[in-house]
């Protein structure tokens, strides 16, 4: 890698890692067409070099929650555990679609995140407290296995973290408050993220030099992001709208530029 690759790789992943520690998940979908358009890696290669990225920067986050309390173990270990069969499965799939089609298809699910950050609430700082039990029964597995197969497979078919699904299937199927299915949730975005990185790897299809650079951005930006997540209060629902913007219009960029490759305009 030349200095100047590596200087916009570090900074393409310092901007998801602040993205993502300012307003919450829906950052780490930017990772792939950063990966595509500024650093210039082709389709397959920026899905699976990015997913090595999200994993990692997951990782590193759950970790801070996991110090704060905010996670409840049996829900994010059956959520990870099952939902990896489905990434698994789902990268399988990806990595036999033209990587065009397959980038139509990513854009088109960025546009739906996007609408989601314009419509949703702010979410919550990693200075949020919240009190809570324990939020995995009997009652409650099914509906998590459920959920977290098919969020997996998903996960892996667009090489994403998949936080923005895992977060509304944990509220949903325990009920457990928001900061815990937050914290519960990165140990599944990670999981997934490394099961699809490793079968994207496998085929030779990960640029490890890019995705240690990419990290050490996030990892950087990640830590900035949640420190002044605690300070901007209510600017938050600002940015995140900023940037459910910018999702929406990188999607359609992406939707036009791999049309046109494909013949379709």
């Amino acid at each position: 890698m030349t200095p100047g690759l590596v200087t916009l790789s570090v900074l393409s992943g310092g901007f998801v890692g602040l993205t993502l520690g300012l307003v919450g998940g829906g950052g780490s979908i930017m990772a792939t067409p950063l990966l595509l358009y500024v650093i210039g890696l082709a389709p397959h290669q920026a899905i699976g070099t990015g997913a090595v990225a999200v994993s990692g920067s997951a990782f590193f986050t759950f970790l801070r929650h996991l110090r704060a309390g905010n996670v409840r173990w049996r829900s994010a270990c059956l959520f990870a555990s099952v939902g990896m069969a489905g990434a698994f499965a789902g990268s399988l799939v990806g990595k036999m679609v033209d990587g065009n089609k397959l980038l139509v298809l990513f854009a088109a699910l960025m546009l739906v995140v996007g609408a989601r950050m314009l419509r949703r609430k702010p979410g919550l700082a990693a200075c949020d407290v919240a009190a809570g039990t324990r939020y995995c029964t009997r009652r409650t597995l099914p509906g998590i296995a459920g959920a977290a197969l098919g969020v997996g497979l998903l996960s892996g078919f667009f090489g994403i973290g998949g936080g923005f699904l895992i977060v509304p299937a944990l509220l949903l199927s325990t009920g457990m408050p928001m900061l815990y299915a937050v914290g519960s949730s990165l140990l599944a975005v990670g999981a997934f993220g490394l099961t699809t990185a490793s079968t994207y790897a496998v085929s030779g299809l990960v640029d490890w030099k890019v995705a240690a650079t990419f990290l050490e951005g996030s990892v950087i930006g990640g830590w900035l992001g949640t420190r002044l997540a605690c300070r901007i209060g209510d600017g938050k629902a600002v940015l995140g709208k900023l940037l459910g913007v910018l999702v929406c219009l990188t999607a359609l960029y992406m939707l036009y530029r791999n049309a046109l490759e494909i013949g379709w305009l």
